[in-house]
């Protein structure tokens, strides 16, 4: 299924690169005249592996939600701020995030908000994203996670109670970059009020993809990143929108539909400390083994209606060879084709 679409969406692309090029030509079939002034730049066709990308433009920062918004903090404790994170800190899992009344209010990864106490007999997801913080297995409040909470307690400065009251610890997905605060040293902490934005300390590359191109990317295809300096990381696609958005185009008065697409980072310790960078993004979204390929140059419309490439024949005669165009590498400038054609023949390109 996948396959199908990759190579129907991109060999309309082609279609479109051959329609707007420079080197159109059109031909009604037949054999050309083998005279010619002087031999005709040939390429010759080869046969293997090809991978078709798509190349476009991203921004290399700090993991956010989806749709680009920060994470929110939701304070839950009682009192006066006495301690609040700045913009630009990183707070980890099991650190102490923030102070109320100068009690430690501590950072804890989890999907699921803190909504209600924890204590012995509790059991779900929140006593399990718990757990899991404490190194401690399943989903129940048990005598194990009460002393390892109160190792942790006892770290980090806290009452050391072997319980978890609402309010003395948030849930993040992962450790966190503080981007804004709303909260204000010196004033009340209220129930259910946002005190800090954050990003995840992850790192992530936002793309805004061509909508006409979502059909072509999956989450798990591989990505190569160019970063600033010119040197490439590995990253792959983990989420692809659902939802178009309009943008400014590059022509005046112009816009774009885009799909919002993230790649994760193989290797975060590539990217240092950048943020906000520009980047490019090469997304393969198939492969082909065993593949025809021949420059895209190569192929000429033909007046009947669709594609054919120009072979020179052993004695140099010239003849058309109609082909259907497969998957293309923007990258490379390559196209997979099938017709009357074999590895080794030599195809014709537009002299440069």
């Amino acid at each position: 299924m996948r396959r199908s679409r990759v190579i129907t969406g991109l060999a309309a692309g082609v279609a479109a690169t051959v329609a707007t090029g420079a080197v159109l030509l059109t031909y009604s079939g037949g054999t050309a005249s083998s005279a010619q002034p002087r031999p005709p730049e040939t390429a010759a066709v080869t046969k293997g592996r090809l991978d078709s990308q798509i190349t476009d433009d991203g921004t290399l920062g700090y993991r956010k939600r989806p749709d680009g918004s920060p994470y929110s903090a939701v304070n839950q404790a009682s009192g006066i701020y006495t301690r609040l994170p700045q913009e630009g800190d990183q707070v980890g899992c099991g650190e102490t995030f923030y102070r109320v009344d100068d009690q430690p209010v501590l950072l804890l990864c989890g999907d699921t908000p803190a909504y209600r106490d924890l204590s012995a007999g509790a059991k779900g997801k929140d006593v399990r994203q718990l757990n899991q913080n404490l190194k401690v297995s399943g989903d129940r409040f048990t005598a194990k996670t009460a002393r390892a909470l109160r190792k942790l307690q006892k770290q980090r400065g806290m009452p050391v109670t072997g319980e978890l009251p609402l309010g003395d610890a948030v849930f993040m997905p992962v450790s966190i970059r503080v981007i804004g605060v709303a909260g204000r040293l010196g004033t009340r902490a209220r129930v259910g009020a946002e005190v800090v934005q954050a990003s995840l300390a992850e790192r992530q590359v936002g793309v805004d993809l061509n909508a006409a191109q979502q059909s072509l990317v999956e989450v798990g295809d591989r990505v190569q990143i160019t970063l600033p300096d010119n040197t490439t990381t590995p990253g792959e696609v983990i989420w692809v929108g659902a939802v178009a958005r309009r943008g400014e185009g590059a022509g005046a008065g112009t816009t774009e539909t885009t799909i919002p697409v993230l790649v994760d980072l193989d290797r975060p310790q590539d990217v240092r400390k950048l943020d906000n960078a520009p980047v490019r993004v090469e997304i393969t979204v198939g492969g082909v083994k065993d593949a025809l390929i021949v420059p895209v140059t190569s192929v000429i419309g033909r007046a009947a209606g669709g594609f054919a490439v120009e072979r020179v024949r052993a004695d140099g005669r010239r003849e058309i060879v109609p082909v259907e165009l497969g998957l293309f590498d923007n990258v490379t400038g390559r196209v997979q084709v099938t017709g009357a054609l074999a590895a080794g023949d030599r195809v014709v390109v537009p002299s440069i």
